[in-house]
């Protein structure tokens, strides 16, 4: 009879810690999900905010007596420049039949078959030098160029654009750090309550001369073997969200590029790994440093 009840006490402990495993498993889960979410937005707004910003198109008007050649030397020259991302020539004639095909009707009719259009180069910058300080001294250099008439660019546009992306880091920079510390406050608290119900083993292995060392380094194994696991069942959950996303909308790899799905999916590893060993190491050095009555107070 004894051996009954000893028999379905172990089976009832040995239940109970594992469901204490499950929902510890899923608790890292959950929050590493939020985590992840907050790090591929914030990676994905990085690379949308460059991607507007080297939409931006700077326009370099050039003489109308400019030779084809003449622009073609210009062209190669801007080509050389650390800032240029895309250069588009357009001459005088293809500004013409752009104009004609737009108006219907040719513009060189109202002034005695003249060519009214200059030529003109079309620049795309670099996303570092697409803001209005930068554009100030690349315009100023531009304008030193031969036959270069006028440079010109929505200033405007680009200050309220850099602002709103200044606005939308700044929040998802605030949200990460604020996320970064509930997620640590709960994992804390659902590996403190894992490691909670082994108190008094803990306390044992204390009293028979185990190091602290030797107490703590299988709770700390258990507790990374849970994170890690945690991990990939919130990467295969972010994954299966970045499908559904893509096929709603499937341009969005332009900018959650493999770099940025691969980092979200690395920060998630190591932070799961690394916040519940963490967690596990500060909660067994708490118990071991109580007294056994204090064990039955807490």
């Amino acid at each position: 009879m004894r051996i009954r009840k000893m028999g379905k006490k172990r089976n009832k402990a040995g239940k109970r810690s594992s469901l204490q495993a499950v929902t510890l498993c899923i608790s890292i889960a959950l929050v590493l999900i939020l985590l992840g979410i907050v790090v591929f937005f914030g990676l994905t707004g990085r690379n949308l905010s460059a991607s507007v910003k080297e939409n931006f198109v700077v326009t370099v008007m050039l003489d109308q007596d400019m030779t084809t050649p003449e622009a073609q030397g210009v062209c190669q020259k801007l080509r050389s420049r650390p800032y240029i991302k895309h250069i588009e020539y357009v001459s005088k004639q293809q500004a013409l039949k752009e104009a004609t095909r737009e108006m219907g009707i040719n513009p060189t009719e109202f002034t005695d078959g003249e060519n009214p259009y200059q030529s003109f180069v079309e620049l795309t910058m670099l996303s570092d030098y697409a803001n209005n300080d930068s554009l100030a001294w690349i315009s100023a250099e531009l304008k030193k160029m031969p036959k270069v008439t006028e440079v010109n660019y929505q200033k405007g546009l680009i200050e309220v654009v850099n602002r709103n992306l200044a606005k939308i880091g700044i929040g998802l920079l605030f949200l990460a750090v604020l996320l970064t510390l509930v997620s640590f406050s709960l994992i804390n608290n659902t590996v403190r309550l894992g490691i909670y119900a082994r108190r008094f083993s803990i306390h044992t292995m204390k009293l028979v001369g185990a190091s602290w060392s030797f107490i703590r380094r299988p709770f700390v194994a258990r507790a990374v073997a849970t994170g890690f696991l945690g991990a990939v069942i919130a990467n295969v959950v972010l994954a299966g969200c970045f499908y559904a996303l893509y096929n709603f909308e499937p341009e969005i790899v332009n900018v959650a590029t493999w770099q940025v799905l691969a980092i979200t999916a690395g920060v998630v590893f190591v932070f799961g790994i690394t916040i519940t060993a963490i967690c596990a190491n500060i909660s067994v050095s708490s118990f071991l440093k109580m007294k056994a009555g204090e064990l039955y107070k807490i």
